[in-house]
């Protein structure tokens, strides 16, 4: 007896000239051929370059159709993602667990980067985050806990090193209504409206940006640093970039622009 997936390659192989839609109408009618390779196509699908292999109870493992991958073990309803699943790269990589509905990410779940590290759980309405949820860096550090909106941060605290470095709302992933602090809990600086004075550190909790916000966005006078603490640039930003008169420093020597 060839095994399922085997089989599902022998009936695809094997009817490489037709369409798809043409060639699952014929294997799924002809209960010979069904015999002859012993398999029962009623406990899969063939979609656009997918493959689901169901079992009795109704879960569902999901092939890409052009590697043979596994993308998706779980349970399906009606043909859909419905239930507990994970998600895996095309390297097979998990990517994410955890609830879906109608095919899409729905209540709990957690993402996972390429390198299979948690960086986010939390909420998921639609395929977003929604709801409450955390984020965690490379090293498994909390960064933010809060609730978010349409898949983006709607407001919590944002961590750095394990210490608070601001509270308040976001607007669009950009911090807008709210206070930041230093690492001893004092407040340095308060943003309304994405306006004021403003404070940026790297995750290693060296000064990134320091200088003026307008609209949730760099603006007016500002300074820049590395991640070593070294300044970098001087001057004029607009619209979050580096404006034209500047100055930019480099090992110590000052370089004036026009």
């Amino acid at each position: 007896m060839l095994e399922n997936i085997k089989s599902i390659y022998f009936i695809k192989n094997l009817f490489s000239n037709l369409d798809e839609g043409r060639k699952f109408k014929i294997v799924k009618y002809n209960k010979s051929l069904q015999n002859n390779i012993d398999i029962n196509l009623i406990n899969y699908k063939i979609f656009k370059n997918r493959y689901i292999i169901y079992d009795e109870n109704g879960r569902g493992s999901e092939y890409n159709g052009i590697n043979e991958k596994l993308i998706f073990k779980g349970e399906y309803l009606n043909g859909e993602r419905n239930g507990k699943g994970k998600e895996f790269n095309s390297y097979g990589k998990l990517i994410y667990e955890g609830e879906y509905l109608k095919g899409k990410r729905n209540g709990k779940g957690k993402e996972f980067d390429s390198f299979c590290i948690l960086k986010f759980e939390g909420e998921f309405k639609n395929g977003e985050r929604n709801g409450k949820g955390k984020e965690y860096n490379l090293k498994g550090d909390l960064i933010f806990a809060g609730e978010y909106l349409y898949g983006y941060k709607r407001k919590g605290r944002n961590y750095i090193q394990g210490k608070l470095e601001y509270e308040g709302e976001y607007l669009y992933e950009k911090k807008w209504n709210g206070k930041g602090f230093d690492d001893k809990g004092n407040i340095i600086y308060e943003l309304i409206n994405g306006n004021g004075n403003i404070k940026e550190y790297y995750d290693n909790g060296k000064l990134r940006f320091e200088g003026e916000y307008l609209n949730g966005k760099r603006n007016k006078k500002g300074k820049e640093y590395d991640e070593s603490g070294n300044l970098i640039y001087d001057g004029e930003f607009k619209n979050g970039k580096r404006n034209e008169e500047r100055k930019e420093y480099n090992e110590n020597y000052i370089y004036d622009l026009d």
